[in-house]
């Protein structure tokens, strides 16, 4: 093995690592920064998710008050629909 053979080895590896290196940063580039179609479908669950909160918490009012009507006295429930009229 001669003095050719040794340095085309370094050469070899020098490239070797330097692909390495550049396919790692495209990965990594890849990984931090997520397509816009992915971004776009989490806006518009976020937005979802907040509509629904939003319904869940109207319906959780609701059903307060049809369990109030309903364990509350018929006294009671006529004194708050005379006090409507």
């Amino acid at each position: 093995m001669g003095p050719d053979h040794v340095i085309c080895m370094i050469i070899g590896s020098v490239i070797t690592l330097a692909i390495q290196w550049y396919g790692r940063r495209k990965v990594r580039q890849a990984i931090a920064a997520p397509d816009i179609e992915a971004r776009r479908g989490i806006q518009l669950l976020d937005a979802e998710n907040t509509q629904r909160v939003g319904q869940i918490d109207r319906l959780q009012e609701r059903l307060a008050n049809v369990e109030r009507i309903v364990t509350d006295g018929a006294h009671r429930l006529d004194r708050e629909i005379e006090r409507l009229r």
